[in-house]
């Protein structure tokens, strides 16, 4: 019931897998309408690369004013000094026989109706440190927390809330993870590693995608797979090679399962450790006096 004419209102992946979804449901015309550029565009590249490849067409620079029967009119948008769509007073009529808004989402927040403590903020609660919100027991995270709204970060505050939770119920404090400073490019031994390729990952033609709803994109199996994730230099975190182990001069390292231990009774502080270390796992500090 889509008709042949689809626009789309909006400039995320939400709103790019809606532009597909409508040609792969017979649509001959799928139009994106977004009001930014696309480098201010908030969906993945990829997204937008295959969108393009499967036909979709994307209207920058615009943005819906009206929507009538049969069509919708389209605003013209210009960006001030700070990025931000300004109005121009332009319009321009664009034929659709359906729009469909993807213009964002937002949490439900009224099962804390009636909560007390809880302030809200940005669509969501506001949170502290522990992901805990203003009612004592009460936790959230993810989209119900302002965040960048993102798996990953809504993955690490899943790991600080269950400390938190666990915590709360013993009656305890929660322990902060001891900080852990980045691993640049140049605290790395490259020459450790040797050159791997990233694997390719089959893809459906474009010509074949528009007739179904095939997976566009394959997945890797076993074997690729293993050999993708030896591809990792593994950046700051230990991945148990032995070189600090053989580098020793004064045996100072020992192994433990897992990990190493440095034998303070035997280490000079020459450093040979963590200038060979491939990953940039151990770190140099002044000793206490």
């Amino acid at each position: 019931m889509l008709g042949r004419r689809v626009a789309v209102y909006g400039g995320g992946n939400t709103a790019l897998d809606t532009a597909r979804t409508a040609r792969r449901l017979g649509a001959t015309d799928a139009v994106v309408v977004y009001r930014r550029t696309r480098d201010r565009m908030p969906a993945h590249d990829s997204e937008v690369v295959e969108a393009e490849e499967e036909g979709v067409l994307l209207r920058w620079l615009s943005t819906i004013a009206h929507v009538d029967r049969g069509g919708v009119t389209v605003e013209r948008m210009e960006l001030d000094d700070t990025g931000f769509p300004q109005p121009t007073g332009e319009f321009e009529e664009l034929a659709a026989d359906t729009v469909v808004l993807a213009l964002g989402q937002e949490s439900d927040l009224s099962l804390l109706d009636g909560v007390p403590g809880i302030d809200r903020a940005h669509g969501g609660v506001q949170v502290g440190r522990d992901q805990e919100t203003g009612c004592p027991g009460v936790f959230a995270g993810g989209d119900m927390a302002p965040s960048e709204h993102t798996a990953t970060a809504a993955i690490g505050q899943g790991a600080r809330a269950a400390r938190a939770i666990d915590a709360w119920f013993r009656g305890t404090v929660p322990a902060a993870p001891p900080p852990r400073r980045d691993a640049d490019f140049d605290v790395l031994n490259t020459w450790y590693y040797s050159d791997a390729e990233a694997s390719v990952r089959p893809r459906l033609e474009a010509a074949r995608r528009t007739s179904s709803f095939a997976e566009v994109t394959g997945g890797l199996d076993r074997a690729t797979a293993l050999y993708e994730a030896r591809r990792c230099l593994s950046c700051g975190s230990c991945f148990q090679c032995d070189n600090c182990f053989g580098v020793c001069p004064d045996n100072a390292v020992l192994k433990l399962d897992p990990g190493y231990e440095i034998d303070l009774d035997f280490c000079k502080g020459c450093g040979m450790c963590a200038q060979e270390c491939p990953c940039g796992a151990i770190e140099m500090v002044p000793e206490e006096t």
